[in-house]
């Protein structure tokens, strides 16, 4: 049974920084493409950031230069590093095993002073 579980959202300032963790577990990680997707209430769901399993990653324009995705495939988990960070950032936040198409639960992301 594939899991995939995220933690690490909350409430943050404009400006601030969060880290968030998606633990993958039935699926063969270090053989698996990463992704970090976000749905903002009333909006689609969308592409935020990717990573291969050789470490090779792209970002939407929107978080370039701001975000960093990484991976530690001894620990099956997939990270999101999210810096100076802006009130449209506020979204519910998904980790997806790109391979299988297997998404998590989300965790939210709350942006405001």
């Amino acid at each position: 049974q594939v899991q995939l579980v995220e933690s690490g959202g909350g409430l943050v300032q404009p400006g601030g920084s969060l880290r968030l963790a998606c633990a993958a577990s039935g699926i063969i990680f270090d053989s698996t493409v990463m992704g970090w997707y976000r749905q903002a209430p009333g909006k689609q769901r969308e592409f935020v950031a990717v990573i291969t399993t050789g470490g090779l990653t792209s970002y939407a324009d929107s978080v370039k230069g701001r975000f960093t995705i990484s991976r530690d495939n001894a620990k099956n988990t997939v990270y999101l590093q999210m810096n100076s960070l802006k009130p449209e950032d506020t979204a519910v936040y998904y980790c997806k095993s790109q391979t299988g198409g297997y998404w998590g639960q989300g965790t939210q992301v709350t942006v405001s002073s």
